[in-house]
């Protein structure tokens, strides 16, 4: 879509705001409307058109302009729809951000480190909704997204191949999440001496085998 083309869309949008604005201080519309809200939803989703704009127009060189269309979109729907999120509006607008990674790993694939920041933001958004349960809950569950987030990073083929070294921080945040999680059902006094006889296994492991290459 050329520059003339969102140059209209712009033009079509300020002016049905305008009018709405226009029509509701007259008082001739049928209904009320919240022009505050109206406005900054009005003027955060014009930001993020902008920079929507700027990304399609070369989503290679301009990756960049998802981040700050996808935040303006966000706040758009949380300052002037909140009553759409309740409580969940915290996790709306974290996951908004983290959305604008993933879009930047799927246009280039070649940026594998926008997975981790894009895991993370969705992990918040996920404790923000955890925040009335009980420490385990958040806790663990903070955890566990970030061995996921780092998992995928492990998992995701790259034009410079596998991030063998994710592998790492995925497992020793996956057992850290899994010993919290465990601590609110009372399972945490038997899964750590497992734990640690499994990782004092594998140790011994690696010290045969080093041993037999020499």
């Amino acid at each position: 879509m050329g520059r003339q083309n969102w140059q209209l869309i712009f033009a079509i949008f300020l002016i049905a705001f305008g009018g709405l604005f226009l029509l509701s201080n007259l008082g001739m519309l049928p209904f009320s409307i919240d022009t505050e809200r109206i406005f900054w939803l009005a003027a955060f989703s014009i930001g993020g058109l902008a920079f929507l704009a700027v990304f399609l127009t070369n989503v290679q060189e301009n990756w960049w302009a998802a981040i700050p269309s996808l935040t303006l979109f966000g706040l758009g729907g949380l300052v002037g729809l909140p009553d759409l999120w309740n409580e969940a509006g915290g996790a709306f607008f974290l996951c908004m951000i983290g959305l604008s990674f993933w879009v930047i790993f799927f246009v280039r694939r070649d940026f594998w480190w926008a997975v981790i920041p894009g895991g993370v933001l969705f992990t918040l958004g996920g404790v923000t909704m955890l925040a009335d349960s009980d420490g385990f809950a958040s806790g663990g569950f903070l955890f566990l997204g970030l061995a996921l987030t780092f998992l995928i990073v492990y998992l995701l083929p790259t034009p410079s191949g596998r991030q063998r070294w994710a592998i790492w921080p995925a497992s020793v945040l996956g057992i850290m999440g899994a010993l919290i999680m465990s601590g609110s059902t009372g399972l945490v006094q038997y899964i750590w001496p497992v734990v640690l006889i499994v990782i004092g296994g594998m140790l011994i492991l690696r010290a045969t085998r080093s041993r037999e290459r020499y």
